[in-house]
């Protein structure tokens, strides 16, 4: 892998996760670390961090619990002369940018933000369980997932 792009990788999961552990102190001191922390409609507390981690968010406490592993999980930024095997840290830190992502997505919903624009905001289980038959028997051939901002 090359290393600028190990390099780019990784400095912006840091970037990520040093947001979303900002933002989760600032929630934690306007809500207390009791605070509900939820997508809505959803069985899965906050899916991709159950799914990578096993760990079950149900309040904004839980949520720090998942950024101290988002944390251990970072790798420092390759250095410019040194070159090393990066896969397996860049993919260590991709998994920590989901993580860093999912807990920023749902403190919207803990702030009372709604999704505004072409952002339509979680698709919650109904919606999932309603697009996932129509993969499954055909009549949806597949789907496009769209991450990050796309130009407009």
């Amino acid at each position: 892998m090359s290393r600028i792009i190990a390099q780019a990788a990784i400095r912006g999961a840091h970037g990520y996760v040093e947001q979303a552990e900002k933002e989760l102190s600032e929630a934690i001191e306007a809500y207390g670390p009791q605070k509900k922390m939820e997508f809505p409609n959803t069985a899965y507390f906050l899916p991709l961090i159950l799914a990578l981690t096993g760990l079950e968010v149900r309040t904004l406490a839980d949520a720090k619990q998942a950024l101290a592993r988002a944390r251990e999980l970072l790798p420092p930024i390759p250095e410019e002369r040194l070159w090393l095997p990066y896969l397996g840290p860049t993919l260590d830190a991709g998994i920590a940018t989901l993580i860093a992502q999912e807990v920023i997505e749902a403190l919207k919903y803990v702030r009372g933000e709604e999704p505004e624009g072409i952002w339509l905001g979680f698709t919650d289980d109904t919606i999932l369980r309603t697009q996932g038959i129509k993969l499954v028997d055909g009549r949806m051939p597949g789907f496009a997932a769209c991450v990050g901002a796309l130009p407009t």
